[in-house]
């Protein structure tokens, strides 16, 4: 089984775990108060980022504006019936529609 790593915001020491059912193989956030990531020499747990003073550039939020654009049209083509399963035919086997149909607005190739 891999480590358990655990940051405190405040306290610098380090804390390991061995064989943690709880953690092991956990990762994701829980809430906005705790993050969980593995890697390879193990699970480490943080609070959540404040990414309140991050300023994006504008660049940032253009592609912020088109990701939510590509959302829109993935949901639409995914929600009908008919065009999904036009282009699920269309992808190679395994391949989700709603992925393919964001790199391909992302890409400029939405239609």
């Amino acid at each position: 089984m891999k480590d358990v790593l655990i940051f405190h915001p405040y306290i610098y020491a380090m804390a390991k775990s061995n064989g943690n059912i709880l953690l092991d193989g956990l990762n994701g956030q829980l809430g906005k108060q705790v993050v969980i990531k593995q890697y390879k020499y193990g699970t480490v747990v943080s609070r959540y980022p404040d990414m309140s003073k991050v300023k994006q550039t504008k660049k940032q939020l253009e592609t912020v504006a088109k990701f939510k654009n590509a959302q829109v049209y993935a949901k639409r083509i995914i929600k009908d019936p008919i065009l999904k399963a036009a282009w699920q035919a269309k992808l190679p086997e395994g391949a989700v529609v709603y992925r393919e149909m964001i790199k391909q607005y992302m890409a400029g190739n939405a239609s």
